[in-house]
């Protein structure tokens, strides 16, 4: 760990209307730039979620970001309230309850209904009152608090994903307090939060048209089909041959159809990826063994910065916690979750029925203890997006720059992946460097060209969806 490397625990009231009240502790952690000379401030970071832990950013990204960029800022991370190290919130949830992403079928309806209400009478037992609080009106507070701490005057700030969202919200509260906000691979505000769930089932629907074309011009080397129909036709023929009887992948674990559709939602973004998966589902389906060493994907550990215990479900009850406090448009009826999944299971047959299904915030107690931010100003910014982003598609993206209006955004045409400055060679980098380091923004939007052989995320050589019940498998923001 680098000397200048920095750990510490501030306090912020629970609810800010009360501030004399009760309290939180909140981990923050700061790297050091080492030329006093150029600094400008301080650089915010926030990796997503809603539940990502961010203490750790600062050394993750102090080898990713441009020495320009290091020379300028000190980086600064902290844990969200309810996260990690910040006053964790857990809910109790065992490893079965913690999986969300549920197929809608007629008959397990009523199986997935109790699910949700236990998911969120267990919160509340668990939590009571302070799930009201833990939402990202209160943590843009609390990064303002941050600020105060370190007797900045403004903050800069670097989002990924869910922290667009929480830097939309910071701009929209704290204008005047807001310097250079980068904002990487971003939420619609209009959208939050079932809506963003449901652009996942939206936007796969052309990525796996994308593919399907793709993997049809391929055919010589995946053998899938010589039209996008045949292509099309080949996976939902394994579809429904693992509903009727799941698929042995050959140690020890079997896919079922949900299973397929699930997993591979995201990898289909990356067509190269997405055709490797399905021809290693094929052979698995013929009895004959999947290529290579399958990776297991299993939850990754929170980091011991701080030596305090974290409940094991922390990821997953932050998530909702911050999903149901945050605003007050989730359904309360389950027949509306029902008719709405046998809709989108019809429009998006990849993943409709999972995005629009029974969610625990259907059964929340109690509303978040503010309605939801409306996101509406003029405040300077730089939204990066590749234009094949599985969490956050390129439609979201653009819901944000419609609403910022002082913005400028970057988008990657061809570009894939969740997730680009610091951790890919795109094409958005320069300009991204260029305002951190001298705060100009592009005249106008741009776009820009991934490099070709971007066909693939890299993520995972060998992408077979895992059996759904492994907690920390489903993806947040």
């Amino acid at each position: 760990m680098p000397k200048a490397f920095q750990c510490a625990t501030i306090k912020v009231p629970l609810d800010y209307s009360r501030p004399k009240g009760k309290k939180l502790g909140l981990a923050i952690s700061r790297l050091k730039t080492s030329t006093k000379s150029e600094r400008r401030g301080v650089l915010l970071i926030n990796p997503g979620g809603p539940g990502g832990t961010g203490v750790d950013m600062p050394q993750l990204l102090a080898s990713q970001l441009p020495k320009s960029v290091k020379r300028k800022y000190d980086l600064v991370g902290f844990d969200p309230r309810g996260v990690g190290q910040s006053s964790p919130v857990g809910c109790g949830l065992t490893d079965q309850e913690q999986d969300w992403e549920r197929a809608y079928k007629p008959e397990t309806f009523a199986k997935d209904v109790k699910w949700a209400r236990t998911f969120a009478e267990k919160c509340h037992t668990k939590q009571g009152d302070k799930l009201r609080h833990i939402s990202t009106r209160n943590t843009a507070r609390d990064m303002d608090v941050i600020r105060a701490v370190l007797g900045e005057k403004k903050i800069s700030y670097l989002g990924y994903s869910y922290g667009t969202y929480l830097g939309a919200v910071y701009t929209q509260m704290f204008p005047k307090r807001s310097d250079r906000f980068v904002l990487d691979s971003a939420i619609d505000p209009a959208r939050i939060w079932r809506g963003m769930i449901q652009v996942w089932a939206e936007g796969s629907e052309p990525a796996f048209t994308r593919w399907t074309e793709w993997t049809a011009e391929r055919n010589a080397t995946y053998k899938l089909g010589n039209t996008p129909q045949a292509v099309r036709k080949t996976f939902y023929d394994l579809i429904a041959q693992a509903d009727r009887e799941p698929i042995d992948l050959g140690d020890g674990s079997w896919l079922t159809g949900d299973d397929i559709r699930s997993g591979g939602r995201a990898v289909f973004f990356s067509v190269r990826d997405a055709a490797e998966m399905v021809v290693e589902l094929k052979k698995a389906a013929e009895g004959r063994r999947p290529s290579g060493d399958r990776e297991t994907r299993t939850p990754t550990p929170l980091p011991p910065s701080f030596g305090r215990a974290v409940p094991g479900d922390n990821g997953t009850a932050a998530f909702w916690t911050v999903l149901c406090a945050d605003t007050r448009n989730w359904p309360r009826v389950p027949e509306q979750y029902r008719k709405d999944a046998i809709r989108d299971n019809a429009r998006y047959p990849l993943y409709g029925d999972f995005a629009s299904n029974i969610m625990p915030c259907a059964f929340w107690k109690k509303n978040g203890s503010e309605p939801a931010t409306r996101i509406s100003n003029k405040v300077g910014a730089l939204i990066l997006q590749n234009e094949w982003d599985s969490q956050t598609p390129l439609t979201s993206a653009q819901g944000l720059r419609r609403v910022m209006k002082g913005a400028k955004m970057v988008t990657v045409a061809g570009g894939v992946g969740h997730g680009i400055y610091g951790f890919s060679k795109s094409c958005a980098d320069k300009t991204a460097t260029a305002y951190l380091t001298t705060g100009k923004l592009p005249a106008k939007d741009v776009t820009c060209k991934a490099a070709p052989e971007r066909e693939s995320s890299g993520a995972n050589p060998l992408p077979l969806p895992t059996p759904r019940g492994i907690p920390g498998l489903a993806g947040g923001f």
